[in-house]
């Protein structure tokens, strides 16, 4: 199975195009020690010829051009894609937006939970994606579905469950008083599994909390891409940025004592990298003292075109 990170940033990318906190001028004048990165995306593939995306970020177009695995084949005919499916862990824009480039009357299979159908079907400007060219397919939770598109198994199974976490920004109701109207499959998280060679992972880019049920499935898992948003959970708040926590966002920090990295630490995952990495986070600065300690942890911070092979 082959793994590539299309794009490590969180909503706005980085450097983000009207900030100029400290991350992006640093970025953005080519300091050393920082890399530029698109919104959060992966892309999968079984068998290295049909691939399958994990969210669409807006930054797509410019992510399949980056990536020639994903781009037209020549000897393909005049429109073709190596693209069969995109699976969508929530509605945020910056995990849906990337389906209007799409939109060129190219086969392909959209999944994702009955929540984030429906945001898609409220909203008229996704019907660019011709329902007959393009369908769209409920991935259940807790069930492995098979993923195919444009007639092709692509030899990938994916089981979706539900994460701790909050609907879209857009979609909040000042009215609701359980978590803005958040319910069961707004987040979710995926286990992408190759079952040729039985090797599998996991892709949880949006988390609020590592709670029990969470733990035990992620428990000795040899590969997890994992909510790396904010190091603390003040952060946009101490820069000046936003008013709002990540725990009012809904992402778990990095730090701390609830934090991700305290919370992975007796679970035994062989591998875990950071993907969806806010323009905040100090992290992203690969000599600061907030990287040095991630790294030691054991933690990888994900970067646009890290591959890795299972």
């Amino acid at each position: 199975m082959l793994i590539r990170i299309l794009g490590a940033a969180a909503g706005g990318g980085f450097p983000q195009w009207n900030c100029s906190c400290r991350n992006c001028a640093d970025v953005r004048a080519g300091k050393p020690g920082f890399r530029a990165r698109t919104q959060c995306s992966l892309a999968v593939s079984a068998n290295g010829s049909d691939w399958v995306l994990l969210n669409t970020a807006p930054d797509l177009r410019q992510q399949i051009n980056e990536t020639p695995e994903l781009g037209a084949r020549a000897d393909g005919g005049l429109r073709n894609s190596p693209i069969k499916a995109a699976v969508l862990t929530g509605g945020d824009v910056d995990f849906i937006a990337g389906l209007l480039n799409l939109r060129e009357l190219q086969p392909f299979t959209v999944y994702g939970s009955s929540r984030v159908l429906a945001t898609l079907k409220a909203n008229s400007v996704f019907n660019v994606l011709d329902a007959s060219v393009v369908p769209r397919r409920e991935l259940p939770l807790g069930a492995a579905t098979a993923i195919d598109g444009a007639g092709r198994d692509t030899g990938l199974v994916i089981e979706a469950f539900a994460v701790p976490g909050k609907i879209a920004l857009y979609l909040e109701s000042s009215a609701a008083s359980d978590n803005y109207g958040s319910r069961e499959g707004d987040a979710i998280g995926l286990k992408i599994t190759a079952p040729a060679t039985g090797k599998s992972f996991f892709y949880v880019p949006g988390c609020a909390v590592v709670d029990e049920d969470l733990a035990g499935r992620l428990s000795g898992a040899p590969l997890v891409f994992f909510d790396g948003t904010l190091y603390t959970d003040d952060e946009m708040i101490r820069q000046g940025l936003m008013k709002k926590t990540g725990a009012r966002m809904g992402h778990i920090s990095i730090s701390g004592p609830e934090g991700s990295i305290a919370s992975f630490e007796k679970l035994n995952v062989q591998r875990k990298i950071y993907v969806h990495i806010n323009n905040s986070n100090p992290v992203l600065d690969d000599n600061s003292p907030e990287r040095r300690a991630t790294e030691a942890a054991g933690w990888e911070v994900g970067y646009d075109g890290m591959e890795i092979r299972l």
